[in-house]
């Protein structure tokens, strides 16, 4: 599957654009937000850990208000590239296929 990709943020107040239909994404994404709503348990200790937004392709909030989630890749001996961050209180969730270079919000209504 092929996700057209959005752009690259190059500086500190870039945004997210665009969005992505749940029914899209790989079917891990949907068990990985699954495993978030019934907080775990998850497949890698790294999962739930702080997303810093190094890159600040995701809006630019305090630090701790983005959480990072595998998603798996089957037949992957690692966690692979694929990621679910949330924005704090699950507010807002983005998806990764390409291990942070871009980023889609989930909609989760279609």
């Amino acid at each position: 599957m092929t996700l057209a990709p959005i752009a690259v943020a190059t500086d500190a107040h870039a945004a997210v654009s665009g969005s992505v239909c749940l029914s899209a994404l790989p079917p891990e994404a949907a068990d990985t937000l699954d495993l978030i709503a019934s907080d775990g348990p998850f497949p890698y200790s790294q999962d739930g850990v702080v997303f810093q937004n190094r890159e600040h392709v995701l809006p630019s909030e305090s630090y701790g208000y983005y959480h990072e989630y595998t998603v798996v890749t089957p037949g992957s001996p690692t966690r692979g590239a694929r990621r679910i961050v949330t924005g704090q209180d699950y507010q807002e969730d983005y998806y990764t296929g390409d291990h942070y270079a871009t980023f889609r919000l989930v909609d989760q209504t279609c």
